[in-house]
C-alpha cells in the first residue's frame, strides 16, 4: 500500500515549517493495524452467525418449535414439534400477525411453516378449513388435522385469530405479511411508546400510506433543487450570496403568508356536512397549520435580525465563495463526491444490518417458559452486540472521514500548485490514491477519536430515556447537560478534525502533529473563522433551508389539495427531513471546500508576503482579496477599529 518507507513522524522542531505538498509518507500506521484487525473482527462476528446457521434461519425462516422453513430439519432433543420435514413449506406463517413485541425481539404470536399465504382475508375456521382442503396449506398448529379445525375445542387456540388478514410473502424471507395498512400501524404503535392515542397514530401512517407518490415525488424535487443550487454555486459563485440571501427572504415571506392564508381558509370552511371522522381530520389539519404558521412567522422574524446583524460582512463571504466556485470548475468530480460516500455508506449498513439479523437468529436452540424455541448465544459470545454497534460508529465516521480528506487532498494540491494548468489529470482520483497509499491510519485514528464522544452520549441519551419520568429534577438537568457538552464537543472535534486532515494533506504529517499544527493556525486567525468561515457556513445554511422551504412548500400545495382527504402532518415532515439531508449531502461538499481554502490561505499568508522567493499560492481573485483587506484596514484605521481587525491580513517573517 505504498507503507514500505519508515514512518512519517520523525521528532520535528516546534519551529517546523509547512511545505506543502514536498513529502509524502505514512502516517499513523498502529493506527491502521488497530483499524484492520477491527474489521476483521467485525469480519468474525458476520462469519460466526453464518457458520452457525443464522443465515439459513433468517432468509428462509423458522417456525416456533425451531424448523427451518422450506428444508428437512434434524430433531432438537426435547423440543416437541422439532424435525419435521418442511421441504414443501416455505413460508412462515404467524398465528397473530399483529402481536409482535418488537422492542425485545421477541415473537408473541405462534410461527408455523405453511406452503403458501392467504391472499384473501379468512373471516372464520370454516374459512380457514376450505383454504387447507384447497391449496394444501395448514393454518393451524400440526397438532390438528385440517377435518378439525371446526370440531375441535382447542381449535381456538391453535387456529391463527380471525380474522385471518390478507397476506403476501415477503421477497427473499419467505414471511408471510399482512397488506392490511392498520396492521403495520399496530407495529409503529409497539415501536413508537410515547404514542398515547393510537387513533391518531392510524391516521398518520395512513397519510403516509395514500401519499407516497406525492412523498417520492418531493424527494426527487429536493435532489433535483440541490443539484441545480451546486450549479449555480459552481457558476455564479459571485452573486450565489446575494441570490440567496434575496430568495430566503422571499420564500420566508411567502411561505408564511401561504401558511396563513391556508389556515385561515379552512377555518372559515363549511363543516355541517361533514362526518365524524373527516371532521376531526380536519381538527388535526387545522392544528397543524396553526403550528406551522407560527413557526414560520418566529422563524421568519429571527432570519431577518440575523441577516441585519451580518449585512456588513457578505462581500468577504462573496469573495472566498467565488474561489470555491473556481476549486468546483477545476475540479468538476468534487460534485459527485456524495454520491460515492452515500453508496460505501448504505453498502456498510446493509452489510450491519444484515449481520444484525444474523445475530437475532444465531445461538443455540433453548425452550422458553411457552414451550417455544428460542435461540440465544451464552458466554463471552453474547457481547458480539456491543462489538457491532461499536463498528456501525467508528465504521461509518471512518467512511465520512475519507470523504474529508479526499476532498481536502484534492483542494490542497489545487490551492498549492502554482500553475493551475499543470493540474494532475484528475486530483480526485490523485487524492484517494495518497489517502490509500499514506494516510489511512490518520482517518482511523480521527474518525475513532468521534466515536470515543458518540459512544457515551448515546449511552446518556438512551438512559435519559429509560428514566424519563422516573429521575428527579436535578437528575434530568445533570443528564441533559452531558448530552449538551458531549454534542458540543462532537461537534467542535469534527472541525478540528477536518482541518487537521487537510494538515496532513499538505504536509504528510500525522493526526495529533497535523490537529496541533491546524489548531495553532485557526487560533492565529480566530477573527477571520468568526467572519468568514462562519457566516460562509451560515449561507450555505440558508441554502438548505430554501431548499427544504421550497420542498415544503410544494408539499403543502400538493398535499392539500389532493383528492384522498388524511393527515399530511407525517409525509410533510418526511418530505422535509429528506429535503434537508439531501441538501446537506450536497452543501457540506461545498462546506468542506470553503474550510479547506480558509486554512490554506491562513497558512499561505503567514509564511508568504508576495515578495521574490516568498511568492503567494493563491490565484488573482484571492490576491484582489489580500489587496482589498489592506485598504480596508487603512480605511478602517480612520474609522473603525473592530473591522480593521478583522480584515487585517496575516503577514508574518519566517
Amino acid at each position: 500500500m505504498g507503507c514500505c518507507s519508515s514512518a512519517s513522524s520523525a521528532a520535528q522542531s516546534s519551529k517546523r515549517e509547512w511545505k506543502p505538498l514536498e513529502d509524502r509518507s505514512c502516517t499513523d500506521i498502529p493506527w491502521l493495524l488497530l483499524f484492520v484487525l477491527f474489521c476483521i473482527g467485525m469480519g468474525f462476528i458476520c462469519g460466526f452467525s453464518v457458520a452457525t446457521g443464522a443465515a439459513a434461519r433468517l432468509v428462509s425462516g423458522y417456525d416456533s418449535y425451531g424448523n427451518i422453513c422450506g428444508q428437512r430439519n434434524a430433531k432438537l432433543e426435547g423440543m416437541p414439534n422439532s424435525g419435521m420435514d418442511h421441504t414443501h413449506r416455505k413460508y412462515v406463517f404467524f398465528l397473530d400477525p399483529c402481536n409482535l413485541d418488537l422492542i425485545n425481539r421477541k415473537i408473541k404470536s405462534v410461527a408455523l411453516c405453511v406452503s403458501a399465504c392467504p391472499r384473501q382475508e379468512l373471516k372464520t375456521l370454516s374459512d380457514v378449513q376450505k383454504f387447507a382442503e384447497i391449496n394444501g396449506s395448514l393454518l393451524c398448529s400440526y397438532n390438528l388435522k385440517p377435518s378439525e379445525y371446526t370440531t375441535s375445542s382447542k381449535a381456538s387456540v391453535l387456529c391463527p385469530k380471525l380474522p385471518v388478514p390478507a397476506s403476501a410473502p415477503i421477497p427473499f424471507f419467505h414471511r408471510c405479511a399482512p397488506v392490511n395498512i392498520s396492521c403495520y400501524a399496530k407495529f409503529a404503535e409497539a415501536l413508537i411508546t410515547f404514542v398515547s392515542d393510537n387513533s391518531v397514530l392510524h391516521r398518520l401512517i395512513s397519510g403516509v400510506m395514500t401519499s407516497k407518490e406525492i412523498i417520492l415525488g418531493l424527494c426527487l424535487l429536493s435532489l433535483v433543487l440541490s443539484m441545480i443550487l451546486m450549479v449555480i454555486i459552481r457558476y455564479i459563485s459571485r452573486v450565489l450570496v446575494w441570490i440567496v440571501t434575496i430568495l430566503v427572504i422571499l420564500g420566508s415571506l411567502g411561505g408564511t403568508g401561504v401558511l396563513w392564508w391556508l389556515y385561515a381558509k379552512q377555518r372559515r370552511s363549511p363543516k355541517e356536512t361533514v362526518i365524524p371522522e373527516q371532521l376531526q381530520i380536519a381538527e388535526d389539519n387545522l392544528r397543524a397549520l396553526l403550528i406551522y404558521a407560527s413557526a414560520a412567522t418566529v422563524f421568519t422574524v429571527i432570519l431577518f435580525l440575523i441577516m441585519l446583524v451580518m449585512r456588513k460582512r457578505v462581500a468577504l463571504t462573496i469573495a472566498l465563495f467565488h474561489v470555491a466556485g473556481k476549486v468546483f470548475i477545476h475540479l468538476p468530480l468534487l460534485v459527485f463526491q456524495p454520491f460515492w460516500t452515500f453508496f460505501a455508506l448504505v453498502l456498510f449498513w446493509a452489510y450491519w444490518i444484515m449481520t444484525l439479523l444474523f445475530l437475532g437468529t444465531t445461538g443455540s436452540a433453548v425452550q422458553n417458559d411457552k414451550g417455544f424455541v428460542e435461540f440465544r448465544v451464552s458466554g463471552p459470545l453474547q457481547y458480539m452486540w456491543w462489538y457491532h454497534v461499536v463498528g456501525l460508529i467508528w465504521i461509518s465516521e471512518f467512511i465520512l472521514a475519507c470523504q474529508q480528506m479526499t476532498v481536502a487532498g484534492a483542494v490542497v494540491t489545487y490551492y498549492f500548485t502554482r500553475d493551475k494548468r499543470n493540474l494532475p489529470f484528475t486530483p480526485i482520483l490523485a487524492s484517494v490514491s495518497h489517502l490509500i497509499r499514506y494516510h489511512l491510519g490518520t482517518v482511523a485514528k480521527g474518525s475513532f477519536i468521534i466515536t470515543l464522544v458518540k459512544i457515551p452520549r448515546m449511552i446518556l441519551m438512551y438512559l435519559h430515556s429509560q428514566l424519563k419520568g422516573k429521575e428527579n429534577a436535578c437528575a434530568r438537568c445533570v443528564l441533559k447537560s452531558c448530552i449538551c457538552c458531549l454534542w458540543c464537543l462532537e461537534k467542535c472535534l469534527n472541525y478540528l478534525n477536518q482541518n487537521a486532515y487537510t494538515a496532513t494533506a499538505i504536509n504528510s504529517t500525522n493526526f495529533c502533529t497535523s490537529a496541533k499544527d491546524a489548531f495553532v493556525i485557526l487560533v492565529e486567525n480566530a477573527l477571520r473563522v468568526a467572519a468568514i468561515n462562519t457566516v460562509g457556513d451560515f449561507m450555505l445554511f440558508l441554502g438548505k433551508v430554501l431548499i427544504v422551504c421550497s420542498t415544503g412548500l410544494a408539499g403543502i400545495m400538493l398535499l392539500n389539495y389532493q383528492q384522498d382527504y388524511t393527515v399530511w402532518v407525517l409525509p410533510l415532515v418526511i418530505v422535509c427531513l429528506f429535503a434537508f439531508l439531501v441538501a446537506h449531502c450536497f452543501l457540506s461538499i461545498y462546506e468542506m471546500v470553503v474550510d479547506v481554502l480558509f486554512l490554506c490561505f491562513a497558512i499561505d499568508t503567514k509564511y508568504n508576503d508576495g515578495s521574490p522567493g516568498r511568492e503567494f499560492y493563491m490565484d488573482k481573485v484571492l490576491m484582489e482579496f489580500v489587496e482589498n483587506s489592506r485598504r480596508a484596514m487603512k480605511e478602517a484605521g480612520k474609522g473603525g477599529v473592530a473591522d480593521a481587525r478583522e480584515l487585517k491580513p496575516m503577514l508574518k517573517k519566517r
